[in-house]
């Protein structure tokens, strides 16, 4: 018996949570840097504005507080470049139009007008209209107000950058090593399962289910370099960078060899599922082809497993004798010869020959 099918209620609540959750929490540190930033720029900024409650700064601690330091900067200064253009919207539309109850509705259209103008992201454009929205909901149309308000915004952000910066600092890291080992353990069982094609005869189904899961290695290599951007981006402006900077220059080199021994194996499976046929196992030369293709996946796994083998290993290397083909199969010889180059070309970069 098969279980009940998926309510689609269930489903359209699984695709709506997953918009602003992620499947692993946060550190808790995090969240709590960003509420010691917001707290701590209030009782500053209101020892210095004590006549105005520090909305804005408290606002600025709390957006700056990002997954690094880079996007933490990044966001300061977006935050207080929109404070200082809104804060400009709201005073100009105060001086033009008095104040009138549907002046919101001017310094929408104005911040947006300006925000493109500027050529800003639409983050950036979104920051004026709410900084302009934010002076005219306080009440504060003066000159003054608005240059208080742009201070409070710079301490707020300063204070968020400083945090994030000095108190643990965010490393991503970690993620990038195990996401290349898993792309490399994947792309080794692929290519023995491409092995296993050559040696016993395969129907359509299995060929088709090959292919769909060394397509996988794609969507998996997306993912790393992803990761990988991901984890440059939390060691620059990061104090805590050098100790990181080694091993994730030696992931990334292992990561532009292995990507580009995933788009060989990609073709290989490719090339079986198009120009297969079951006669192929019974040629000689094929079946020394799916040994080697071994051999040279268990090699592609030694590049994650610690690097090369000792001298004491007896287990010879893929490729290590040529292998030649004296009479190619006139039915397959378009197949075998593909499969061989691309084996060829995985095995010079497992060696680094064709780096």
């Amino acid at each position: 018996m098969t279980g009940p099918a998926t309510r689609p209620w269930r489903r359209f609540e699984r695709d709506l949570t997953g918009r602003f959750t992620v499947s692993v929490r946060p550190a808790w540190w995090q969240l709590a840097k960003g509420a010691a930033a917001a707290i701590l720029t209030w009782f500053i900024c209101l020892a210095i504005f004590p006549e105005q409650l520090p909305i804005f700064g408290a606002i600025a601690a709390l957006i700056v507080m990002q997954d690094n330091v880079d996007q933490s900067l990044t966001r300061g200064i977006e935050r207080v470049v929109g404070v200082l253009v809104g804060v400009g919207v709201a005073i100009g539309a105060g001086a033009l139009f008095g104040p009138q109850s549907w002046l919101f509705i001017a310094a929408i259209i104005v911040a947006m007008g300006v925000g493109w103008l500027l050529r800003m992201t639409p983050s950036a454009a979104n920051q004026v209209a709410i900084s302009a929205l934010l002076m005219i909901a306080l009440g504060g149309l003066e000159l003054h107000y608005g240059a208080e308000r742009l201070i409070e915004t710079a301490i707020g952000a300063a204070i968020g950058v400083a945090l994030n910066a000095l108190v643990v600092a965010p490393v991503r890291t970690s993620s990038v090593h195990l996401a290349i080992v898993d792309l490399t353990q994947h792309s080794a069982e692929v290519l023995r399962r491409i092995a296993d094609a050559l040696d016993e005869p395969r129907n359509r189904p299995w060929l088709a289910e090959m292919l769909a899961d060394a397509r996988g290695l794609q969507e998996e290599r997306t993912r790393v370099h992803a990761l990988l951007r991901q984890a440059r981006e939390s060691l620059r402006f990061n104090p805590r960078s050098r100790r990181y900077r080694e091993g994730l220059a030696e992931d990334d080199a292992q990561f532009e060899r292995l990507q580009r021994i995933v788009t060989q194996i990609v073709g290989m499976a490719r090339a079986l599922a198009d120009l297969y046929a079951p006669e192929l196992t019974d040629d000689p030369f094929v079946i020394g082809m799916a040994e080697e293709m071994r051999r040279a996946a268990h090699d592609l796994e030694l590049l994650v497993e610690g690097g090369t083998r000792g001298e004491g290993a007896v287990e010879p290397l893929a490729l290590t004798t040529p292998l030649t083909i004296p009479r190619p199969n006139e039915q397959h010889w378009v197949l075998i010869g593909s499969l061989l180059e691309d084996l060829r070309r995985v095995r010079g970069r497992i060696t680094g020959e064709l780096d």
